[in-house]
This record gives C-alpha cells, sequence and structure tokens, in this order.
C-alpha cells in the first residue's frame, strides 16, 4: 500500500487569457500531487523553508528563502512535499 500523504491547497487568484496566478498551501508533509506543467511558470515563496521535488529521475530537497523566486519551462513534471514542520505557501504564475 502507497504511503498517503494529505493534499496541499491550491486557490486559484486569477486567471486572464496571458496568466493563470494560484497560491498554494502546504501543511507540514502535504503534496501538490504528480502534474506536468502546461506553461512556462515562475513560483514566489511566501515562506521559507524546504521543498522536496519528487521526478522520475530522482528527488531533489531545495532550501527556499522568504520572497525567493524560480522559473521553469513547460514539461516540468514532478510531485512537490512540504518537508517543513510548517506550512509552506508560494505563489504559482503560469505564463500562458
Amino acid at each position: 500500500m502507497a504511503n498517503a500523504r494529505p493534499r496541499g491547497s491550491g486557490h486559484l487568484l486569477q486567471e486572464t487569457e496571458r496568466v493563470i496566478i494560484t497560491e498554494w498551501r502546504l501543511a507540514p508533509g502535504a503534496e501538490t500531487g504528480w502534474h506536468r506543467h502546461a506553461h512556462d511558470y515562475v513560483v514566489v515563496c511566501l515562506t521559507a523553508g524546504r521543498l522536496l521535488a519528487e521526478t522520475a529521475g530522482g528527488n531533489v530537497e531545495t532550501e527556499l528563502r522568504f520572497g525567493q523566486t524560480y522559473a521553469r519551462p513547460a514539461g516540468v513534471e514532478h510531485n512537490i512535499v512540504n518537508a517543513n514542520p510548517h506550512e509552506f505557501s508560494f505563489i504559482e504564475l503560469e505564463l500562458k
């Protein structure tokens, strides 16, 4: 039986013809669930801490700062897990 994790919550803040803006909140140990990004995207961290990215090529844990940003191209496939004892939140901006 697979180790079930709680799911994080993604709340759509705005969608236009050019962008999708979503706020993600992950409780300790929560995950986004496996997904593939259909658009280039930018993340803005609202919390400091560690996120675990599970990918087909292996897992990578990254330490992130409050306000830190990063961008990734369309096609990225992963599951993001909160590796902290506190909630981790971020804004995701998908560019259509």
